[in-house]
């Protein structure tokens, strides 16, 4: 099943949802800042966009930029800070078996479909 960790105030992550609407397949919506995704689930999907968890960072946050940024973490740091502030997840991201895509653009999701 695909599946799409979503959140419906990005302009983005609404045009990724649209794509997945319109290609007619079955797919789950995850609203990550509401069900915020475990570490080993963020773990799992680094791993299939076969991406280092920092490359999943929305770095232009200010929460990111006030207490992470210029600072030397390691992937388990990153993923706490990602778990503690789901903010920083970058979106949309779609999960199709054991491939992955962040939807920006949208166009990447079609390539995963």
């Amino acid at each position: 099943m695909i599946k799409i960790y979503h959140n419906p105030r990005c302009r983005k992550s609404r045009e990724g949802l649209e794509v997945l609407e319109k290609s007619g397949q079955e797919f789950e919506v995850v609203r990550y800042l509401e069900n915020v995704p475990s570490k080993e689930e963020l773990r799992e999907v680094i791993r299939c966009l076969e991406i280092t968890p920092e490359n999943l960072v929305r770095k232009n946050e200010t929460i990111w930029k006030e207490n992470y940024r210029n600072r030397l973490l390691s992937d388990d740091e990153v993923l706490d800070a990602m778990v503690a502030n789901p903010k920083l997840i970058e979106r949309p991201i779609i999960v199709k078996g054991e491939k992955a895509v962040i939807g920006r653009p949208a166009e990447k999701i079609k390539d995963l479909l």
